[in-house]
């Protein structure tokens, strides 16, 4: 009797690369390798030769002088912000953000800016290689139906704040952000965060809200904490408490809680992150830039707590570059510990990915290339001569690479970027309106 062998099995994608970096497990390369993926999910990661053999794929992809890898997952974005990105650089934190930004937004924030706004912040996003944001910013509901148009995967904050704002009156942030959370159940690619902004303009009643809903629910919290030494100066001055404290006795410190920043923390806060389960948005380029201070990094890591990488807003940083900014975290961190092993590549590159889906909750669909996750990847084209040699494929994908080397980006199996070109934003349209709002804002041409 012969036994006749299954025929391949029809699906809808198959990318072959030269190699594939699945950041679990941690370090590991694959070289010539495929993924397979179908109804939007990863099936196999597997050699080229037996992938070919298995599968039947409804589009294929080669990819021989590449490196795929999960897509990055940017941890603290004001993404509409690009729209005000260089109007007001070379300042000091609090004068930048008092003195210039906060007017900015004041005569300018509508529904209308932080759309196109985030349109084009997503552009570049995609571009870089980054499938995923978490998002604080006003107007979240802008942000969510952008993201949902363009197909990309986000976390929408739900900001919280003390004073009145085009997006919501005091008082009534909690209630119109819960709002927008029912409204969005259902939609995959979608999550919502609970978002007060900052200890010194978040009120301990409205904090004492936000712990007690984020517990109900399930919703993590997003919000700036210890983000520059005059914030820290300024709380203990005013109340006697480090903002760590007072977050502390509040509550508010938990599994369920991202700490954005962090530049300012003595030994024992930062045993007290990790004890905690808190987990850190690092944005190393925006702290520079405003001289906001260093994060403790390899304490950080040392001590066990979960830290991920974010880019700020556009207005601080001045770009949305993830990979340039897991290159200067793993820079920085070796010079302020004195310690050239401190935040070696594959860490670094685990930290842009997984580090930052577990911060979110959202680690079991996305930050590696297992079987069973969504299919968030990007193809990375290693044969540019700034990559030549191709020694240790994470080595460079840390300390070599630029993000135009980012061709090919997929979500959810979707393609958003293609051979170099974007799938599902116009770049013309988001050049014009880019344009229009720098004429609103300044009144120039």
């Amino acid at each position: 009797m012969t036994v006749m062998p299954f025929p391949p099995l029809a699906i809808d994608l198959l990318v072959t690369a030269g190699s594939i970096v699945p950041i679990e497990p941690a370090g590991v390369v694959l070289e010539h390798h495929a993924l397979a993926v179908d109804q939007g999910r990863i099936l196999a990661v597997l050699p080229i030769a037996e992938a070919r053999k298995r599968y039947q794929p409804r589009k294929l992809i080669d990819l021989p002088g590449h490196a795929l890898m999960p897509g990055l997952v940017n941890m603290h974005t004001h993404s509409a912000m690009t729209l005000l990105r260089g109007i007001a650089d070379d300042l000091p934190m609090m004068d930048w953000l008092q003195g210039h930004i906060w007017p900015a937004e004041a005569a300018n924030m509508n529904y209308e800016f932080c759309r196109d706004g985030v349109r084009l912040a997503m552009a570049e996003m995609i571009r870089g290689g980054q499938t995923c944001f978490n998002d604080m910013y006003f107007f979240p509901d802008a942000s969510a139906a952008a993201a949902q148009e363009a197909g990309m995967r986000a976390a929408v904050g739900l900001i919280v704040i003390d004073f009145p704002s085009a997006w919501a009156k005091a008082g009534e942030y909690i209630h119109k952000g819960l709002a927008l959370r029912d409204s969005l159940r259902g939609k995959p690619l979608i999550k919502t965060t609970f978002a007060p902004h900052a200890p010194y303009t978040v009120s301990d009643d409205l904090m004492r809200q936000v712990r007690q809903y984020a517990t109900e629910l399930g919703i993590p919290i997003n919000m700036h904490i210890h983000e520059t030494a005059f914030e820290v100066e300024q709380a203990v001055a005013q109340t006697g408490k480090r903002p760590w404290q007072r977050l502390r006795e509040l509550d508010m410190l938990g599994p369920d809680l991202i700490a954005v920043h962090m530049t300012q923390l003595t030994e024992q806060e930062v045993e007290e992150v990790a004890h905690y389960g808190v987990h850190v948005a690092h944005c190393p380029e925006s702290n520079l830039k405003l001289v906001s201070g260093f994060c403790q990094v390899h304490k950080l890591l040392q001590a066990g707590a979960n830290v991920c990488i974010g880019t700020d807003g556009a207005a601080s940083n001045n770009d949305l570059d993830l990979f340039s900014e897991l290159r200067t975290a793993s820079l920085l961190a070796k010079g302020v510990s004195g310690d050239a092993r401190a935040l070696p590549a594959a860490k670094a590159l685990e930290m842009a990915t997984l580090a930052g889906a577990r911060a979110l909750g959202w680690d079991d669909q996305i930050g590696s290339l297992l079987p069973g996750k969504a299919a968030d990847f990007i193809a990375i084209d290693m044969s540019a001569l700034n990559t030549q040699p191709v020694y240790n494929v994470i080595s460079h994908l840390v300390y070599a690479i630029n993000s135009r080397q980012v061709d090919h980006v997929w979500v959810a199996g979707q393609a958003l970027l293609a051979d170099g070109q974007l799938q599902t934003l116009v770049e013309d349209e988001l050049r014009a309106k880019a344009g229009e709002w720098r004429h609103k804002i300044t009144g120039k041409v």
